[in-house]
């Protein structure tokens, strides 16, 4: 991929201490952007940007992003030590959280899977609606679609004041579209999209463009909670024949970030190997 040019510009990037996170922000730093890489671990952030090409402008913020409060105390901090918002990148995001009953539903799938390999009928249903307690939807809603909106309205705000034309771009998942995994990862996602479109209409008119990239299956840590079967599962039925590596998002994500997708708003570009057509 040719060299995006984004020097000048200050990103945020949120979820940044590891997995596509962190090399989104490597690599909108490595097109000239000073970035700010936000996480709830800070060290994971302090190592983010440790690895960045040019780490004497590149910040590392602590950030709970499921707490408004806390954003707007963030970005104050990024606008005052790097300078006004160009970029944001909405990538933090959770798949389970306690009491969201994933254990139950994991347990019921791996049951049903046996049943099927039998050759039996299968009488095991997974119903993890029936497992999950407020706490638990309210965790991943909390940081997948809330974050997203608490760090967008930040980055507009700070976008607004200083008259830049930014670019937003938020994470999403091919699980918006096809409906695969748990009811609250894929609720936040397909949101994610509901909000790319509607902000993309609200604020093109001051040049402000809001865009989506909906990975498939993706090499990051998030992986590591789901049963090892059900990634042999994804793999399989993905043509490329393979997951996403965190890199390649990140091209995805630095194309929209910058002028050569000048056209771009409203979009969800797609990332997933051809694991689901949009």
């Amino acid at each position: 991929m040719s060299e995006i040019q984004l020097a000048g510009r200050v990103a945020v990037v949120t979820g940044a201490g590891q997995g596509m996170g962190r090399a989104i922000a490597q690599r909108l730093a490595s097109g000239g952007a000073k970035v700010a890489a936000l996480d709830l671990n800070f060290e994971q952030a302090q190592e983010s940007v440790a690895g960045c090409v040019d780490p004497s402008v590149c910040m590392a913020y602590a950030c709970n992003v499921s707490d408004s409060s806390a954003v707007n105390e963030t970005f104050a901090a990024v606008e005052a030590t790097l300078g006004p918002v160009s970029i944001l990148v909405n990538n933090a995001g959770i798949g389970r959280a306690p009491g969201d009953g994933s254990d139950q539903m994991y347990e019921l799938m791996g049951k049903r899977n046996e049943e099927i390999a039998n050759g039996e009928e299968p009488k095991t249903h997974v119903d993890h609606i029936a497992f999950m307690e407020d706490e638990g939807w309210r965790g991943v809603m909390g940081v997948n679609l809330d974050g997203a909106f608490y760090c967008t309205r930040a980055a507009v705000r700070s976008m607004v004041n200083a008259d830049i034309k930014g670019s937003i771009i938020s994470i999403s998942s091919t699980a918006a579209q096809s409906g695969e995994g748990a009811v609250h990862y894929v609720t936040s996602k397909a949101a994610i999209v509901g909000l790319t479109r509607a902000l993309a209409r609200e604020l093109g008119s001051r040049g402000i463009r809001i865009n989506a990239v909906a990975p498939g299956p993706t090499n990051t840590p998030i992986m590591n909670g789901i049963p090892e079967q059900w990634i042999k599962d994804m793999e399989a039925a993905i043509p490329l024949g393979r997951m996403a590596e965190p890199n390649e998002i990140a091209d995805a994500v630095s194309w929209l970030a910058s002028d050569a997708s000048s056209m771009c708003t409203g979009s969800v570009l797609v990332a997933n190997g051809g694991s689901y057509f949009f």
